[in-house]
């Protein structure tokens, strides 16, 4: 093998009912096609009965070798699984509103070659982060979303993933709430960000929500979108610490970082095929 044969990389994630065998025969299925197992994760749930399992692997063997030999093992132990390229950039679509840090933070991340995504697109109901969008070099559209108009809108945003090829949709402080269609087209694959941590102080102004409550901590939580708002299955959080001598307004400012933060860390581990749905809840091997 030469070197770039040895460093030719994939991950394998699956999910199943959970019964003996499983991870031999993965294994093994692995071995026949050449594979060395460089990373194995795996998990049994005890509440769902379900199994999940993500393996990192290296080979001389194309992909295609790789799916024959994992098939006829996926059939038999009736999973749902994917087989993806180590470090393959996953097409991303972007949505914003107005609030530019959330946007600001994907941006500069993805530029820096830390965030495992490509973005092709930025989709705002508003004007105000046209500029942004141009400094990062990243066609801006800006589609305006009324009572009246939201069918429209949306069918418009289908296009654009549709044409762009997008594998991932990211709702970067979107203010716009997605129509149940939507949200079913989208599922396991549009992450949002909600300003406060959930379950907790759900629907509008949560840090205000919280400031009434005087909570002493406010924190952030991205997660899949659903149809029910704000109760997806959640992939990351993070929490500050809060007092009562701070006002509602500083509850916001001081959000700001934790949401950027939390948005990016989910968004990467979603990229690098780390989180597996179970029901209502994920499984994330990080």
């Amino acid at each position: 093998m030469n070197e770039e044969q040895l460093n030719q990389a994939y991950v394998v994630t699956l999910s199943c009912p959970d019964r003996p065998g499983i991870v031999h025969a993965v294994a093994g299925a692995l071995l026949v096609a050449g594979s060395n197992i460089v990373d194995s994760q795996q998990y049994g749930s005890p509440a769902t009965g379900n199994f999940f399992m993500r393996v990192e692997v290296t080979t001389a063997a194309p992909a295609s070798e790789l799916r024959a030999a994992l098939e006829p093992v996926a059939d038999a132990f009736a999973m749902q699984w994917s087989l993806n390229t180590v470090g393959e950039k996953v097409r991303t679509l972007v949505m914003a509103s107005t609030s530019a840090h959330c946007l600001n933070d994907l941006l500069f991340q993805q530029r820096s070659g830390t965030l495992p995504i490509e973005i092709p697109a930025i989709v705002s109901n508003h004007q105000d982060l046209a500029g942004l969008a141009g400094f990062y070099g990243i066609p801006f559209h800006h589609i305006p979303v009324t009572k009246d108009t939201k069918g429209q809108a949306e069918d418009k945003l289908r296009a654009l993933i549709a044409e762009h090829e997008i594998e991932l949709t990211v709702l970067a402080r979107y203010m716009q709430v997605l129509s149940d269609e939507l949200c079913t087209d989208l599922a396991g694959k549009a992450i949002n960000i909600h300003h406060s941590f959930l379950p907790s102080f759900k629907g509008a102004k949560p840090y205000h929500q919280a400031h009434a409550r005087g909570v002493k901590l406010i924190g952030a939580t991205a997660h899949y979108v659903t149809a029910a708002l704000d109760e997806g299955p959640i992939i990351e959080q993070e929490v500050i610490r809060v007092d009562h001598a701070r006002t509602a307004e500083q509850f916001v400012q001081m959000g700001r970082d934790v949401e950027g933060r939390t948005l990016v860390q989910a968004v990467q581990w979603h990229a690098e095929h780390r989180v597996l749905l179970d029901g209502n809840r994920t499984v994330v091997f990080n």
